[in-house]
């Protein structure tokens, strides 16, 4: 199986990292630690998610114990929503850099097409965003190519853009995107927006490539489903394994966020299972277009994001 993506100048990112989304400070430092112990490489980070200073000292304490070197790792992070225009991109990664100890991210994405307020964690109310009209999402993509040539991202990119957000980008990028993540997993395929981006040389990545447990109705939970459960049982693998080799089999990087020792080394062991043609075209039947992560949290009264204008090219 296919264990890493090829960037234009042949950097490589393994296609199965580490998410740290949702994971509490003090669970993140020993996940990463485990994580990186049993083999990962690639671990992935935001801003937004608060915990980059454990992160980083759990990267820093695997370079000290002889684990890895700076180089063995591809680290990504994200610049987040209260950060966008021009001149606000460098200070913020200069903080995501002082947080996780690094000189430079392997890969720096633009976290949402959703500008905010400085300062503002979560919006809440009208006056907490900016309209794109006011800080273009291109103005945005200059602060992240001065990043580039900065040397302290190797590689710039987005996520959560579609189709529309993507071109706007491309039509007067010096640097192109060379990556754009957004969730996706059997349920949620994407099939146009990856034509798009391969089109376009830009790679994916899919966060919650296992779904996710906020919704209550068994329908939904991907690992639950009986076309995944029989495809594990006949191939000895668990349901995870098989959401994961399906979208890695596609092509696109996948980053399972897991703090138990357990799951991680399942997760990573996905790379040794390849899924046949006939497992592939029943999972390519499961695709719901259902997004577990919806995007309205951006919508507020009167405001000037909505989940359809997010999602929909």
């Amino acid at each position: 199986m296919m264990t890493t993506l090829k960037f234009r100048n042949n950097d490589e990112m393994p296609i199965l990292g580490l998410g740290t989304f949702r994971s509490e400070p003090n669970e993140v430092y020993n996940a990463v630690l485990s994580a990186i112990k049993i083999g990962y490489r690639h671990i992935d980070c935001a801003a937004a998610y608060g915990n980059e200073k454990e992160v980083g000292n759990a990267i820093a304490e695997a370079i000290k114990q002889g684990l890895v070197t700076r180089n063995d790792l591809w680290v990504t992070s994200k610049l987040w929503n209260a950060s966008h225009g021009e001149e606000n991109v460098i200070p913020a990664l200069n903080q995501t850099l002082e947080d996780l100890q690094l000189d430079y991210l392997d890969l720096y994405l633009i976290h949402w097409p959703v500008a905010l307020k400085t300062g503002t964690e979560m919006p809440e109310k009208v006056s907490d965003f900016i309209p794109l009209s006011e800080v273009p999402l291109t103005n945005t993509w200059k602060g992240m190519e001065a990043a580039l040539e900065q040397g302290l991202a190797k590689h710039i990119g987005v996520s959560n853009f579609n189709e529309n957000q993507l071109k706007e980008i491309l039509a007067t990028a010096v640097h192109q995107p060379e990556m754009n993540q957004v969730e996706m997993h059997p349920f949620l395929q994407q099939e146009a927006l990856q034509s798009f981006c391969v089109q376009n040389d830009i790679r994916l990545t899919a966060y919650a490539p296992l779904g996710s447990l906020v919704d209550e109705n068994s329908k939904l939970r991907l690992l639950e489903n009986d076309t995944i459960k029989n495809i594990a049982k006949a191939r000895h693998m668990s349901p995870a394994q098989v959401a994961l080799a399906y979208t890695i089999q596609r092509g696109i990087a996948v980053i399972p966020k897991s703090i138990n020792e357990a799951r991680l080394l399942q997760n990573l062991e996905t790379l040794n299972h390849t899924l046949t043609e006939e497992d592939m075209a029943l999972l390519k039947d499961l695709d719901k277009a259902h997004r577990f992560i919806d995007g309205k949290f951006w919508e507020v009264e009167n405001g000037p994001y909505t989940a359809d204008s997010i999602w929909n090219a």
